[in-house]
């Protein structure tokens, strides 16, 4: 819409709004006409208190203080009736030419600065735009710096040759080289991809224009790819210049050919992106595209070759080294309490993204404010952790002292099964508090990061779930529902071991039920999906009888583990492997003495009483132990 047509739009309303309120000012504030006749009666019954004369117009008060106006017709013969009439006679001078058109003068003055004041502000945003219709770029210089970036390193390095590439061309050029035209940032949310981005504009030393993929999406068809043609020229004028478009995926997603409406608009906004990328002038201007997305996979391939995005970097979830940096930038403005380590918290918290750690170390601050905290400690980032992964602590549940019980049997089971079997992940902390959607929890941390995942690992894994189920039918001969989400998981990873994986040996390596955004699944036959399923189900049942196998076998270690529990509520690993400990050290000392008494007995007919004493004196040796 035409700048100065939306500023007259907005001058006509104003003038007859205020029109209105000017109308209803004068019918409020001016007395109501009387006829001449009217008037002359009631000025010669004397009823008359005040007459005032301004030329032909007469306003007079009536003896019960009732303001009205009138017209005298002729106002020389009218005079000595009202001299003799004894009213108060006022005179005032009919207005000027002037007096009376100062209003209106007044009225256009203040239209003609609200005129100037709207064609000036959308003239400074065309400046910028190009045109009013797509306000939505925005031309900024962060202030954040690569030094606020940390734990994606090598992502970092790359965005900083191409702050290089802008501020030395020279360099690059007179080799040959030709500077990238497209980097794409690709990875899960909350890795830094927006972050890198404003770093990147506060690290450049050229304009750098921000707006989301969204911006360019309307219901009018055309609108979009008239936004990617305004957005290049603007990009052009200012150039050379970064250009940065966030969540790219919203216009850049593969095209079907469908006949869609709002298919058929985003896909010509898709196509004028990708012409404007790589279009005849596109080298004439160094304009670089940074662009920003979670779903790399459904971006069409178009979009993705070289000469229009030549870089594609994966900002992935950081390691203990990046998780160590992410949490030093984010306590630099938090006071920490002395002596701290950064690396312990770090290992406490696989997985985190950049934005989870920031949330972590902001959650410890609030916690640490409201216990009136002079700084925060170790406690506070394992209490804002927990709150994180295992939710708020539901403190008003109501559970009686059964299903209480139940609970710490079940997570006792889950905490024997991960720290008897190999290859598993740490035991954490046990809880048998409410939090979130569950019951009790059985938290696992990783010793070190994982890439990859052995066969023993993920059985295993299967065998922590189904632990919990497992003890309480062993120790309460029944089961309950408390094991629903224990179970799905277990099938999950048992159906991706067959399904995706390939490391079932009765289904050898292939892929079954993969869909992906470039192979979508192929259909199974009845015979094959029947056969997945009972492969699934013969992992699932061998898990079920090895880990039901160990547990009966250490069914004293699951009461005292549950007994503990039940009185603490909550028990860190390192407390646990202290009682899985003992427990194992009395049934090594209990073996040797069933061996010794065992071996004292054979040889009773030899010497009877040296078995005794020998059997005795290993009990006692048990005992001081």
């Amino acid at each position: 819409m035409n700048t100065k047509f939306q500023a007259g739009l907005i001058l006509t309303g104003v003038t007859l709004v205020g029109l209105l309120f000017y109308n209803v000012w004068l019918i409020e504030t001016t007395p109501p006409n009387r006829p001449y006749s009217t008037f002359i009666n009631q000025l010669q019954e004397e009823r008359i208190r005040t007459v005032e004369l301004t030329g032909g117009k007469i306003q007079a008060v009536d003896t019960t203080d009732n303001e009205f106006i009138t017209y005298g017709p002729d106002i020389p013969a009218l005079m000595p009736i009202l001299l003799q009439s004894g009213v108060i006679l006022t005179t005032k001078a009919p207005p000027s030419n002037l007096q009376t058109f100062a209003p209106l003068i007044l009225w256009f003055f203040i239209l003609s600065i609200l005129w100037g004041y709207l064609t000036r502000k959308s003239s400074a945003k065309n400046e910028f735009t190009g045109n009013n219709r797509f306000p939505s770029a925005k031309q900024i210089t962060g202030k954040k710096t690569f030094e606020d970036v940390a734990g994606i390193d090598e992502v970092r390095e790359e965005l900083v040759e191409i702050i290089d590439f802008l501020k030395h061309q020279e360099k690059y050029s007179q080799l040959g080289g030709r500077i990238p035209s497209g980097v794409l940032l690709q990875g899960p949310p909350g890795t830094g991809k927006t972050l890198l981005a404003r770093a990147l504009a506060g690290e450049a030393s050229v304009p750098f224009f921000s707006l989301g993929g969204s911006d360019f999406v309307e219901m009018f068809a055309g609108v979009g790819a008239s936004r990617v043609r305004e957005l290049f020229q603007m990009a052009k004028k200012n150039a050379p210049c970064i250009v940065f478009i966030d969540e790219i995926d919203a216009i850049g997603g593969k095209r079907s050919g469908g006949m869609n409406g709002s298919h058929e608009e985003r896909e010509q906004t898709l196509n004028a992106l990708l012409v404007e990328m790589d279009g005849f002038s596109s080298h004439d201007k160094t304009v670089i595209i940074v662009g920003a997305t979670n779903r790399p996979d459904i971006l069409d391939p178009a979009l993705l070759r070289p000469g229009r995005f030549d870089r594609q970097l994966t900002v992935s979830l950081p390691n203990l080294k990046g998780r160590i940096k992410i949490l030093d930038v984010h306590t630099r403005n938090v006071i920490t309490a002395s002596g701290m380590s950064l690396a312990h918290i770090a290992q406490g918290i696989p997985g985190f993204s950049g934005a989870d750690i920031a949330n972590l170390v902001n959650e410890a601050a609030l916690i640490a404010a409201r216990k009136e905290k002079k700084a925060v400690e170790l406690v506070d980032f394992e209490e804002a952790k927990d709150k994180i992964i295992m939710g708020l602590e539901r403190k008003n549940a109501a559970i009686n002292d059964n299903e209480r019980r139940i609970i710490a049997y079940h997570e006792a089971g889950h905490a024997i099964v991960a720290a008897l079997l190999p290859e598993t992940d740490r035991l954490h902390k046990i809880t048998i508090i409410p939090r979130g959607q569950a019951l009790g929890l059985t938290q696992q941390i990783p010793f070190e990061e994982h890439y990859t995942y052995s066969l023993v690992y993920l059985l295993n894994r299967i065998k922590v779930l189904l632990g919990g189920r497992i003890s309480e039918e062993i120790v309460f001969k029944q089961l309950s529902t408390g094991a629903s989400n224990d179970i799905a998981g277990a099938t999950a990873i048992a159906r991706r071991i067959v399904s995706e994986w390939g490391m079932s040996s009765a289904m050898g390596a292939m892929v079954y039920h993969s869909q992906t955004a470039n192979q979508p699944a192929s259909p199974l036959s009845e015979k094959t999906t029947r056969e997945i399923d009972l492969e699934i189900r013969r992992i699932i049942r061998d898990c079920y009888s090895q880990t039901e196998a160990l547990l009966r076998q250490h069914n004293t270690l699951i009461h005292e583990l549950a007994e503990l529990l039940l009185v603490n509520e909550t028990v860190d690993g390192e407390e646990v492997d202290i009682v899985i400990q003992c427990y194992l050290n009395r049934n090594e000392n209990k073996k040797k003495t069933d061996h010794i008494c065992h071996r004292s007995d054979a040889s009773a007919d030899l010497n009877a009483d040296e078995g005794a004493d020998a059997c005795k004196e290993s009990l006692q040796e048990e005992e001081s132990q």
